[in-house]
């Protein structure tokens, strides 16, 4: 696992930067409820709410339906994010060129090396592979040009080459359904265990358009990671009356405030 999570760079004073990174990834978690382990009322595909006496959430359940076989193999959400907690604010932020983005997207690289070196190998065993040999990330389909800014945030990081995927011209950006005909794979990735990273999970339709895609072009498997499975606002996990701006600007107010 370590020859995967690559770059990384000494913390200030000397510090190790594994134990720079924890602190960080820590800080960026704290007061949020843990993800759920496998159990009544969660999902067994994304780890989301599920109604009692069924084994996937509403969302997940219509993906399986629709595309039997050719889902990821497993969904790794990093950390849950509810709704106007800071964890949200950060997934907004880090892509949004704003005031304090460099900050959240330091934390969130952060959240997403260490889960890779910690709980890596029981993700891949999970879906069935002792490693992935190539990397990827859910496109954005709001017509953000260039690459997406969380494959710029961790490509330095990650030791594994880089598998394309592409939104279809004339698809709606917005859509959170399932959609088999969304991405196209330019280069075939045959055989590749494929890790597909993704920033946010709400219904779960885009990434999983995503691996139906890789999957179709030949992959072997996907494990796809989230940083951050959406859930609806939680009393006690940081979240403010006023939502995300109110984190926002709680964090940029001078100490003491």
């Amino acid at each position: 696992m370590g020859a995967m999570v690559a770059a990384v760079t000494p913390g200030p004073d000397g510090a190790p930067p594994w134990q720079v990174l924890r602190a960080r990834a820590r800080a960026a978690t704290a007061g949020l409820p843990a993800v759920p382990g496998p159990g009544p009322g969660v999902c067994a595909a994304c780890r989301g709410p599920a109604r009692r006496g069924f084994a996937c959430c509403f969302h997940c359940a219509l993906h399986a339906q629709a595309e039997p076989g050719l889902l990821a193999d497993v969904v790794a959400p990093v950390a849950c994010a509810p709704k106007g907690s800071p964890l949200a604010t950060d997934l907004w932020l880090y892509k949004s060129g704003r005031t304090g983005s460099r900050e959240a997207g330091a934390a969130l690289l952060a959240m997403l090396l260490v889960f890779l070196h910690d709980e890596g190998p029981r993700v891949w065993r999970r879906a069935g592979t002792a490693a992935p040999t190539c990397a990827c990330v859910v496109p954005s389909g709001r017509g953000r040009p260039g690459p997406h800014p969380l494959q710029v945030l961790v490509r330095g990081c990650l030791a594994l080459p880089w598998v394309a995927l592409a939104a279809q011209p004339g698809g709606d950006p917005w859509a959170r359904v399932l959609d088999p005909g969304r991405f196209r794979v330019p280069r075939p990735p045959t055989g590749a265990s494929i890790l597909l990273l993704d920033d946010t999970w709400t219904s779960g339709g885009t990434a999983q358009s995503a691996a139906v895609a890789l999957k179709r072009a030949g992959a072997r498997s996907v494990a796809v990671v989230v940083l951050g499975r959406h859930v609806l606002a939680v009393p006690g996990a940081g979240c403010p009356p006023g939502g995300p701006r109110s984190v926002v600007r709680a964090r940029r107010a001078p100490a003491g405030q």
